[in-house]
């Protein structure tokens, strides 16, 4: 929305939410350091900005959170939230996990995952509509979580909503954050004290018996609580996102039919079809960090205190970075791009993204080299993390 030849952005509305990207264009030329008064923030938009920004922890901290609603809410975060977590504590938790989430163990999980996508693909065979989101995008990534987590399949659904719902908001309404309620699903704990006695081939039982050096200089293993808020950061994180991404693949190749149609005459196209797809629609649009001390961008001052937003939507959209960047091209030659972050909080989880969406796009045009999309029933959800389809009802044959 714009009043008066000014750009105002709001991360809550809906509408802006459908089309974000003429706004994000304005910004970057007009006011590439904006304020929202309304919501007492600063965004940056520029590539160049988010590049210099983010890695830089000391300036602009992850310890009060990454989520607008979280940094003002004054919440104290509970260790083991690696996320929200600035070095050297960050590292020494991040270690644990990088242990389980090695290209190598990620790269072993391709027949498993390409088995899930299969599976929910195969009964779809002849039919001449399905919504994409609820066919692949709610169900395969759920069910790679879960057995990394070591879930039974039964109660996988009920934690995939539960999580859900946690990250939603209504149009114009901020996330609403209840603190550790909104952090940590109380669902898992049942599932760590059996684990505890029952170890298993799981993430679960690794982070349990993981020994580690904290910061502190003292060895040990981690606590029941610092595993359920682990548990709780694989498992949000990797069923919202990748599912966002599933959604994406069929809306972007369905508005461009000819590169769909190269993509079934040369599958070996795909990984960077996927890359491109990341960077023209991320899953998350924004990375809230907090100031810590008076900093400039573009002559002006944001001051210490203040919640400051990298829109990496914009960013991965800047022509100073990307030639011709609202462009679709499946053989752009991408490079860095900003949709996984940068620096120390770099995904954890980027390759078992790539992977699962890699396999989702090949397993699809396999069996659906074609379809439309009945945009009138398609529903773009409303989170203040993500940005993604909702219902995608596809028109195949």
């Amino acid at each position: 929305m714009e009043t008066g030849g000014e750009i105002y952005w709001d991360p809550y509305d809906a509408g802006i939410a459908q089309n974000p990207y003429p706004i994000y264009r304005r910004l970057r030329e007009e006011k590439p350091l904006y304020y929202n008064e309304k919501y007492d923030f600063y965004a940056v938009t520029r590539f160049a900005d988010c590049e210099r920004g983010l890695p830089d922890w000391r300036t602009f901290s992850s310890s009060r959170g990454d989520i607008l609603e979280i940094i003002q809410s004054g919440y104290e975060i509970p260790s083991g939230t690696l996320i929200f977590e600035d070095p050297p504590i960050h590292d020494v938790h991040r270690r644990l996990l990088s242990r389980v989430f090695t290209p190598r163990r990620i790269g072993m999980l391709e027949p498993q995952v390409r088995g899930f996508c299969t599976a929910v693909l195969d009964p779809l065979a002849g039919a001449g509509r399905f919504d994409l989101v609820e066919a692949v995008g709610a169900e395969m990534p759920m069910r790679v979580i879960g057995m990394l987590l070591g879930i039974p399949e039964a109660d996988q659904p009920a934690i995939r909503d539960m999580a859900d719902e946690a990250l939603r908001t209504e149009d114009g309404q901020k996330m609403r954050f209840k603190g550790a309620e909104s952090l940590t699903n109380e669902a898992f704990a049942d599932y760590i004290d059996w684990r505890r006695d029952h170890p298993s081939n799981d993430l679960m039982t690794d982070l349990l018996n993981a020994e580690f050096e904290d910061e502190n200089g003292r060895t040990r293993t981690l606590t029941r609580d610092e595993v359920l808020t682990y548990v709780n950061v694989v498992s949000n994180a990797g069923n919202e996102t990748t599912g966002r991404l599933i959604g994406w693949i069929g809306a972007v190749l369905a508005r461009h039919p000819e590169q769909r149609r190269e993509l079934v005459d040369d599958p070996s196209l795909i990984r960077n079809a996927i890359e491109e797809i990341l960077r023209y629609e991320p899953t998350g649009h924004s990375i809230a960090r907090y100031v810590t001390r008076d900093v400039r961008f573009h002559g002006e001052t944001v001051p210490a205190g203040s919640a400051l937003l990298f829109i990496v939507g914009s960013a991965n959209r800047d022509h100073r970075r990307h030639t011709d960047p609202d462009r679709f091209d499946l053989h752009r030659d991408i490079g860095q791009q900003l949709t996984f972050g940068l620096g120390g909080h770099y995904c954890l989880g980027a390759a078992l993204a790539r992977l699962e969406g890699r396999i989702a796009m090949e397993e699809i045009l396999k069996r659906f080299p074609t379809w439309e999309v009945d945009w009138d029933n398609a529903r773009l959800g409303q989170t203040s993390t993500v940005r993604g389809w909702e219902t995608l009802p596809l028109i195949v044959g």
